[in-house]
């Protein structure tokens, strides 16, 4: 059975915590690691947003695979793959890959491994390297992508604006995410979505928040300067619009804005859309950093009403240190709350495309408020790191 076999594909998503990247994961990557010592360098010294990425990805996959929904792993083990050559990631490393994560898996499952979750687990790491190694080796086009930051603009307090010049176009679609490297900490890639459509010019930017302990947002946020030269990966993802498929809900969470933005402007290149109403969410007023941005599209195009939404109604005292982003009158009243607090008190919007971004739990606790409420599942898309 294998791939058809559910309960054994279970067992094995089970035993992936997508919250403990140190856990079975970290002992993956030590074993790893260790059938081919070469392997270390290619990974940067602190292993703790890798794993914790690998973490989420596998997790998703396989609840993927239990659900029996195959195209859209194998689209994102495909991207994984041709992403994966930025670290000089080749076809022999795949092979012991699959052999440390199989081994990994056997050991912590210990008497729960059976005949049966052994078998699925071989066809589905079959399934993974295969997948990531084949689209790797078929990919004709950079393994990366190299620019220069011509404006950093810092927006709040621990908010930043950054916009690239590519050395060459990148082709990727609204609403994907990027790898990113920095030169203030080699090696430690991050992800991160640009806020604006591909540009023929090689145009892009990037809306970034620091996060607490986090080196590589905290260097982006207050070290990036004009003349640093960045590196960028394949693009990921598949969050989209689709123009026939009705009306649209949109909520972004803070920087979680900059892929919903992008698709926002892509969508304006025609003259009719599904209505899209965006709920754009921040701890306070001031946070709210694109809200005049988005006041000029809405303002253009009657087909996109925005609600901002802050957790507090004032603004704190060093926001006077910030540009005002209060919009011109005509955009929606702001509403003071949870941002799935205010979105659900309009109902579960099970009539239309749901798309969601943001922070983990805010991604989370908002899926599942809105499925609470109605909304089908299968309607909502988000990252799938986000699972």
């Amino acid at each position: 059975m294998s791939l058809n076999d559910r309960d054994s594909l279970a067992v094995l998503h089970a035993a992936i915590d997508p919250s403990d990247g140190n856990g079975l994961i970290g002992r993956f990557y030590t074993r790893w690691f260790s059938l081919d010592v070469s392997l270390r360098d290619l990974f940067p010294p602190d292993m703790g947003a890798q794993r914790a990425a690998f973490a989420h990805a596998l997790h998703w996959v396989y609840g993927e695979l239990v659900a029996q929904r195959a195209e859209a792993p194998v689209a994102f083990l495909a991207q994984l793959g041709r992403d994966h050559r930025k670290y000089g990631v080749i076809a022999e490393h795949y092979e012991t890959l699959r052999q440390a994560l199989h081994t990994t898996l056997r050991d912590e499952l210990g008497d729960a491994w059976t005949d049966a979750v052994d078998e699925a687990a071989k066809q589905s790491l079959n399934l993974i390297t295969g997948v990531m190694c084949g689209a790797a080796d078929a990919d004709e086009g950079p393994a990366w992508w190299d620019a220069t930051v011509v404006e950093h603009l810092r927006v709040s307090r621990d908010l930043a604006v950054v916009r690239l010049q590519l050395d060459h176009p990148m082709p990727y679609h609204a609403g994907q995410y990027v790898n990113v490297a920095i030169p203030q900490c080699p090696r430690r890639w991050r992800y991160l979505t640009p806020a604006i459509p591909p540009d023929d010019g090689g145009a892009m930017e990037f809306h970034v928040r620091a996060v607490p302990g986090g080196m590589v947002s905290n260097a982006i946020v207050g070290e990036t300067r004009p003349g640093d030269r960045w590196r960028l990966s394949s693009p990921h993802g598949a969050l989209q619009v689709d123009r026939d498929g009705g009306d649209v809900l949109m909520v972004a969470g803070s920087t979680g804005l900059a892929p919903l933005r992008s698709i926002v402007m892509d969508l304006t290149r025609w003259g009719e859309n599904p209505r899209v109403h965006m709920f754009f969410g921040g701890r306070y007023p001031c946070e709210l950093y694109d809200l005049p941005t988005l006041w000029q599209i809405a303002a253009h195009n009657p087909w996109l009403s925005v609600s901002p939404v802050s957790e507090h109604s004032t603004d704190p005292a060093w926001a006077a240190d910030y540009p005002d982003v209060t919009p011109p009158r005509g955009l929606h009243l702001r509403q003071t709350g949870l941002l799935m607090d205010v979105v659900t008190r309009y109902g579960g919007w099970g009539d239309r495309q749901i798309l969601i971004s943001g922070g983990p739990q805010m991604v989370r606790a908002t899926k599942a408020a809105l499925i609470a409420k109605g909304a089908p599942p299968e309607r909502i898309q988000h990252d799938p790191l986000h699972s």
